[in-house]
């Protein structure tokens, strides 16, 4: 792909998933490439690099610098190629390096006074000036165990174990841990191209064999490629840098609104489909949902919404044919359509024998990888019972939590924890099972209408819907009476297997709809892959993705 073509395919590589960050990647790689600015011949980096090697040979007499002698003298032999006026040299003869140290933690005299800053990876914020952290480190502490200065402000910090190249400018004198390296150009112009363009030398630049397992050693990062330019070219470079930057920040600011305005549509619209108070108005809103349907659905997340408005619809008996309706709703469905005749809307009280939650006191009867399961609210999760770090208890035979034992087809809702209001059904269990506290029991006086209540709790236009206007603060829980308050359309059982066979129908025609979004994305993707590896000349491996479920399979 040529200039010509990228600029014609502009808007599907920005658009594509991750576009802007390969944007940001392609003109970190020009940059650095001697291609995103104009070379002159009387321009050239040999005097420059030799400046640089005077000043350093000077620091190495004076003592103020460590010479590394493990600097390789091998010439680069990559596939990328740079303007004849550049030269490559390694890291380590334009930089000195120097790592941080974490005192002990077991002395707190060093920890957390707030006399000095002490950053970690966690605190370095990539591209921007730092000057706050999350820890500090005592007086004490500098003299016994730096035994220096501060890092000055203004210093250039890079991570170089486990999250390698986050670079940033501290805005206070401050201290650092061994994960972080201060980076000392011997020329001031190299400072801000290397903040800016660094990470234009990546792994494809033949610097692959510099990193294992995730970290660089100050011997191994003194031997990473550099292009080195002339020294009134940088300027110029950052210039460009800067403004391309600023662009790709507008470009996903752009982005960003324009998802947040589709989203907003999108649940404005599916809310007044799932509103609709008659047929007539049914159809309509249904209709502006067809019209508009590429605006709203793009994405693959985008349809799980979709598909509850769909199931919200069915499971209140709308989507049967032939069916006729109640000539007024109940003051219960919310102003919802009419039921079909012979169909109730009943509360979660009125269809249960029962709703209970686990009692307190279980600590004493944990035991370990054999007994009956125990369930916590943890154990809910993706709207269905799934142990994957199972407990298990042993009771007495007169114990207050005998009266806990599931089975096959309760409902089971969390009520407390960040995970409160996802529901599951019990399926059949190898062995006996109680619930926790923080784990409301449902046992329903009709074990057929367990699949159709499950569906409608975890219904976003349904049972969860209801239950949201309970759900909030910082310690979000629900009461028993809150669960059983859940107003729970009933229909007749012929129609309930009928809408069950129907949803699944539905179900599979949104998880296929699902996964041709899914490949739309990446191909999208791979476009700008190969576009990106077109005009740098390197290739660039793509991420090999797993994706989770995204919808509850309706069995």
């Amino acid at each position: 792909m040529d200039a010509q073509q990228f600029l014609a395919e502009f808007g599907h590589i920005a658009n594509a998933p991750g576009g802007v960050a390969r944007l940001r990647e392609l003109v970190l790689h020009l940059a650095v490439s001697g291609r995103l600015t104009n070379q002159f011949e009387e321009e050239d980096s040999s005097g420059f690099f030799a400046e640089i090697a005077l000043k350093r040979e000077r620091l190495g007499v004076d003592g103020e610098i460590r010479i590394n002698r493990k600097i390789r003298i091998e010439k680069f032999l990559g596939d990328w190629q740079i303007p004849n006026n550049w030269q490559w040299c390694r890291f380590g003869e334009l930089c000195s390096f120097s790592a941080g140290r974490t005192p002990s933690r077991k002395e707190n005299k060093y920890w957390n006074t707030g006399e000095y800053p002490w950053l970690s990876i966690a605190d370095l914020q990539h591209g921007k000036v730092v000057s706050t952290s999350s820890e500090s480190i005592s007086e004490i502490a500098r003299t016994e165990v730096f035994k220096s200065s501060p890092v000055p402000a203004g210093s250039l910090l890079m991570s170089f174990k486990l999250t390698i190249g986050k670079l940033c400018l501290l805005g206070v004198d401050a201290y650092h841990n061994e994960a972080i390296i201060k980076i000392e150009p011997f020329s001031d112009v190299l400072k801000d191209y290397f903040f800016k363009c660094l990470n234009g030398f990546d792994l494809s630049a033949g610097n692959k064999a510099a990193i294992k397992g995730n970290t660089l050693n100050q011997d191994s990062i003194s031997n990473i490629f550099i292009a080195l330019p002339p020294k009134d070219e940088i300027p110029r470079i950052v210039a460009k840098v800067d403004e391309l930057m600023a662009l790709c920040d507008t470009l996903e600011a752009q982005q960003q609104a324009r998802r947040k305005l589709q989203n907003n549509l999108r649940q404005s619209t599916l809310q007044a489909v799932a509103s609709a108070t008659s047929p007539h108005e049914l159809q309509t809103t249904w209709t502006r949902l067809a019209d508009n349907f590429g605006r709203l659905f793009h994405a693959p997340e985008d349809i799980r919404m979709l598909r509850d408005v769909i199931f919200d619809l069915g499971l209140r008996g709308v989507l049967l044919p032939n069916v006729a309706h109640e000539d007024s709703a109940s003051p219960m469905a919310d102003g919802a359509t009419p039921l079909p005749n012979g169909w109730h809307w009943k509360t979660l009280t009125e269809v249960s024998e029962y709703i209970t939650s686990g009692s307190r006191g279980w600590k004493s009867y944990y035991i370990s990888n054999i007994g009956d399961s125990f369930i916590r609210s943890q154990d809910i999760k993706h709207d269905a019972l799934i142990f994957e770090n199972p407990a298990f208890v042993s009771l007495p035979a007169k114990a207050e939590g005998k009266r806990t034992l599931v089975r096959q087809g309760d409902l089971l809702l969390t009520i407390t924890g960040g995970n409160v209001g996802k529901c599951a059904t019990v399926p059949a269990l190898n062995q006996d099972a109680y619930v926790s506290q923080h784990v409301a029991l449902i046992r329903l006086r009709e074990p057929w209408l367990a699949e159709f209540i499950h569906i409608w709790m975890i219904n976003a236009f349904g049972g969860r819907h209801f239950l949201a206007r309970y759900i909030y603060g910082d310690k979000p829980g629900l009461n028993l009476a809150q669960v059983g308050s859940v107003p729970i359309p009933v229909p007749t059982q012929s129609a309930c297997v009928a809408i069950l066979e129907r949803l699944r129908t539905y179900q599979s025609m949104c998880e296929k709809l699902e996964r041709h979004l899914r490949a739309k994305q990446e191909v999208a993707a791979a476009l700008v892959l190969a576009a990106v590896s077109s005009l740098t000349g390197i290739a660039i491996e793509q991420e090999k993705v797993t994706h989770p479920s995204e919808t509850e399979a309706v069995t």
